[in-house]
Parts: structure tokens; sequence; C-alpha cells
């Protein structure tokens, strides 16, 4: 299509006629019915680009001789389709990867809801509704999370009982079941009074998808569009299905962290070193660091029983660390309790632990032993504690005197369920007031550290400690030993510690 140099159109071509039926020659261009074209010759533009009678048209100007002009138009309808498609497919695709990414660092439940609603407004609708049922089978009202585009935050709520039989598909995706986008009838609106907020308006098209879980529907994700937005197409139901599927898969996984935190806890209620009781006549500390597990749980412990006359004791090392040592450590102090119904005499009782330990089957036990420091406490008249010890192969206890001096108790012993014919030791040994009996483990011995971080603590640094902290009450010495390793230790990685402190309580 050329124009002369008033802009009148001179020439218009086969193409250029079918694309522009409204241009012929002898008329101005700026005077067309093409708005676009019209502008862009107005102003002196080089190009222009128009939808127009259902194409998309781009037009190029060349300057010719004498002040004419020439304008290449041509067809982009299916190149701007392509290019069209290839932006919101990776939108698309941006889409999910941030969703997959805010949902796979949520493991609590009830984040995992709350970022389900927030992420998919105002990309995929204008309101967001999760409708879900609590984990607890003693409750089956549905409860929904609700986000609307503007708002602070999502709210809550409990869902009217009608609420699953009045919504359409509701019900099906509660199930598992896909249901198809519909736009909302005013009977319909009455039922969903708890969930649109007040101020939304007249709903335009709905989509309720499922959120597949393992083994499980985890709920259904009701996606709102306003009336003037347009409706859900094929592919914005593919994306919203996909994104109900992740998020299916992120509440199952909080779900299932849920309960094994659960479970964690319960575990470690059970295996974590006790509250110690009250003894009349005896202070009692102790101490405790896992080897960094998670649960805090380890292959260290210590236990204190109250008998008739005073308490038994015991602390021990199973050999290992994690959660397999803490099983052993559950077993041994469950069978200490037991036993000690039939057997109250230290080496006696160790010698039945033993056995007990080799009736557990061998795939059960690894192979796992303890090493242990049982004992009974009786307060004298005098007010001094007299200990009975059996030893199983355990670093041997401390007693510190008021004037700093530390002496080993020497008890000796093999391991607990090492051997079935191990031999043990006993020993006794009496506390007068002021003097303090200190059992550890060898966590505390052996934890490297110093200015070459591989040295170990040694006896030697530990009975230095003890003797600057002398006549202190058991809680403070046992901090001070803590304090002392983990200063030595730097935030190094170390064994199990534990320790417990024994002394004649003072009397008025």
């Amino acid at each position: 299509m050329t124009t002369d140099g008033h802009g009148t159109v001179t020439l218009v071509n086969a193409m250029a006629a079918a694309l522009l039926p409204q241009v012929v020659p002898g008329t101005p261009l700026i005077g067309c019915n093409v708005p676009a074209l019209a502008t862009a010759a107005r102003d002196g533009a080089g190009s222009f680009e128009t939808a127009h009678l259902g194409r998309r048209l781009r037009g190029v100007r060349r300057d010719l001789a004498g002040g004419r002009h020439a304008w290449y138009v041509r067809d982009v309808t299916e190149e701007r389709a392509r290019t069209d498609s290839l932006l919101a497919e990776r939108a698309r695709t941006a889409f999910l990867a941030r969703a997959g990414s805010r949902l796979g660092t949520s493991l609590h439940r009830e984040q995992t809801l709350r970022t389900v609603a927030t992420l998919g407004v105002p990309y995929l609708a204008d309101l967001a509704v999760v409708v879900h049922r609590l984990p607890s089978p003693a409750e089956d009202v549905p409860h929904w999370v609700r986000y609307a585009d503007g708002d602070a935050s999502p709210s809550t709520g409990v869902a009217p009982a009608t609420l699953v039989r009045t919504v359409p598909g509701l019900a099906d995706a509660l199930d598992g079941d896909p249901t198809d986008p519909s736009p909302w009838r005013d009977a319909e609106l009455a039922d969903l009074a708890a969930l649109l907020p007040g101020d939304f308006g007249c709903p335009g098209t709905v989509l309720v998808s499922p959120m597949p879980s393992a083994g499980r529907p985890a709920g259904a994700l009701i996606l709102v569009r306003a009336a003037g937005r347009p409706g859900f197409d094929r592919r914005d139901i593919e994306l919203a299905r996909e994104f109900a599927a992740r998020a299916g898969a992120a509440l199952g996984a909080a779900e299932l962290y849920g309960e094994q935190a659960h479970l964690a806890r319960v575990l470690q209620n059970s295996l974590l070193p006790p509250e110690l009781p009250a003894v009349p006549g005896v202070c009692l500390a102790g101490g405790y660091r896992a080897a960094g597990d998670s649960l805090r749980i380890g292959g260290d412990f210590y236990d204190v029983l109250p008998t008739g006359g005073g308490a038994m004791f015991a602390l021990g090392d199973v050999c290992g660390k994690g959660v397999g040592a803490a099983v052993l450590t559950g077993r041994v102090r469950q069978s200490l309790q037991t036993l000690r119904l039939v057997e109250q005499q230290p080496l006696g009782l160790i010698r039945l632990l033993n056995r007990a330990l080799f009736d557990t089957p061998d795939a059960v036990r690894r192979s796992q032993f303890t090493t242990l420091l049982l004992g009974t406490l009786t307060v004298e008249p005098d007010g001094a504690v007299r200990a009975r010890i059996a030893g199983g192969g355990h670093p041997s206890p401390l007693v510190v005197r008021p004037d700093g001096t530390v002496v080993p108790v020497q008890v000796g012993g093999m391991p607990v369920g090492a051997l079935t014919d191990a031999r043990f030791a006993e020993t006794e040994v009496r506390l007068a007031p002021g003097e303090l009996l200190l059992a550890y483990t060898d966590g505390v011995t052996e934890a490297r550290g110093g200015p070459r971080e591989v040295e170990m603590f040694g006896e030697r640094r530990l009975h230095r400690a003890l003797a600057s902290a002398a006549g202190l009450p058991p809680a403070a010495l046992v901090d001070r030993l803590l304090q002392l390793v983990d200063e030595w230790l730097d935030g190094q990685g170390h064994d199990d510690i534990a320790m417990l402190a024994v002394r004649p309580a003072e009397t008025a």
C-alpha cells in the first residue's frame, strides 16, 4: 500500500486489500476507518499494531522519493498467539515453581492451609477458600480458610453443617472427585454466605478442585472469580488442578510431620532424664546433654527411684547415639524399674539386668550394651549417706570433699549386656556431711575442644574443676561442670553427656 505526498492512497495490493478492505485508492489515509493506521499516518509514526476484523495486524512505513510512503502490513495473529501462549506458559510455570517452593517449606498444618489460600490470589482467582476437616476423627465438621484479593491476612471459620451438601461440587471434591467450573446461581449464594466476605459482591465463575493426599483427600480448594473477570479456560483449569494437587500433597506432608512431631514429643517425654524426686536427707542434681540429635535424646541416662529407706540410683552410657541408643536406654530404665521389685541389692540387680537384656531378640538389641553404675543411698542417723554401688564397666564416680580433695571410688565390672557370663563388682562409700559424690559418663572427659579443638577435656581437668567447685550445692556444681564442658567444646559436636551429683542434706 502506497500514499502520495499528500497522504492519499495511490496503491493497494491484493494482500493489503484483504487485510484492510476499508482502505481504497484515492482516499486519504489519515481518514481511514482503521484508527491505529490513521493515527500513525497523521503523527508520522514509523509503525502501528492493532486488532482489526478479528485479526492482529502489524505495519511499518518506508519513505519513498517525492514525499511518497509505502506501508507494509502483515497478519501477525498466529505469531502473537504463539508469543502470548509462551508467555502464559512461562507465567504458569513460574507460579507453580513459586507455589512449590512456598509449600515445600511449610511443615505446620495451619501455616500450610493459610499458604494455600493466599498463593492462588490474585493469579488464579479473586478469592480462594480451602475447606478441610481437622485430623482428629472425633470432629467431622468442615472448617475453612479464606483469602480475598486485598485482605491483610487469611481468615478462618467453621462451615455450616449444610455447606458440603449444598455447594455444587464440594462434596465430590472432598471425596477426591474433580468438578467442572460453573457460574453461581442466586439460590446457591445463600449457602455460601459463611465463605464469601460481605463486600465481595456477586461472584462470577467458581472452580472447586480436590486436594488429594496420600490415601485420602486433604480437602477442597474453591477458587472464585469476580463477575467482571473472564471465566476459567481449559489451561486455567489444568493449572488450578495441578496447584490443588500440590497443595494437597503439602498438607498431607504437614499432617504427617505433625503426627511425627507428636510422637517425637511422646518419645522425648519417656526417654529424657526424669525430674529427680525428693529424697529425705539427700540432695540430688542431674545434668544432661544429647550428642546433637534433633530429638534431644541419646544413649546416656540417669535415674533415681525412691525406696523405703532412701533411694536407688542408676547412671549409664548405652553404646551408640541418637534414637537407636535412646531405645535401649528406655529398655534399660524400664527393666530396672521392674526388676527392683524382686531385687534391691545393686550387685544382684545388675546381674538380673544383664540376663534381661540377653532375653531381648538380637534383631532388636543389635549387639548393643551399656556401661552402668547402680547404687543405693541410705541416710544414717548422723546425717551421712552410705552409698553401695555396683559397677558395669563405667568410669569411677568421684567423691569431692569440702577441702577440694577429689577421690575416685573404684568400682570396676564389665559392661552390661555384652556377655552372658559378665562379671560385675560392688563397693561401698560413706559420704559425710559436706562431701559430694559425682557419677558421670565419658562424654565429659572425652569432650574434644580447647585451643587445638582436638584435645580431650580429660580427668585432670575434671578434677580441677571439681576442686574449685567444692562446697557448692549439687545443682550449682553440675551447672558449673556443664558450662565448662560447653566452653571447652565451643560449639563442636560431642558425645552424649550425663552426670548425677549426690550429697547429704544439710541439717538445721
